[in-house]
């Protein structure tokens, strides 16, 4: 990515890449959702979470588990995952990881939301994208 900082564009252009990455029998499941990339959660989200410092929220699953889907929720508004960039940075900064690994993490935590999954099956998946 060069002599500059990685742009909104940089960070969706891993994201996707991520997600393209992602193994069945979840792969078959994504397409209807939204992958955003904005540089900060907004202030009212921050309040709403509870959570007091921007740096602190890389990502955002918004929807409702497959799992806990009726037939109603599927005419209504699709899922999304919003990644952050300026937290993403400052971790990529931070710990000294690649900011790709960073990305993964990210996707594959978000994503793990929508289908409900356990801390334990999201490292499983992540691993399968190392």
């Amino acid at each position: 990515m060069g002599e500059r900082a990685p742009n909104l564009e940089d960070i969706e252009r891993l994201a996707r890449d991520a997600l393209a990455r992602i193994p069945e029998p979840f792969a078959s499941h994504l397409s209807n959702i939204i992958l955003m990339v904005e540089d900060w959660p907004s202030a009212e989200l921050l309040n709403d979470m509870g959570i007091a410092n921007p740096y602190d929220l890389t990502g955002l699953y918004e929807g409702r588990p497959v799992g806990e889907k009726s037939l109603d929720d599927f005419a209504g508004l699709p899922d999304k995952v919003t990644l952050f960039r300026r937290p993403l940075l400052d971790e990529w900064a931070e710990t000294g990881l690649s900011l790709a690994e960073l990305v993964n993490h990210a996707v594959v935590h978000e994503i793990g939301h929508h289908f409900g999954l356990s801390d334990e099956q999201m490292e499983a998946i992540e691993s399968e994208l190392d």
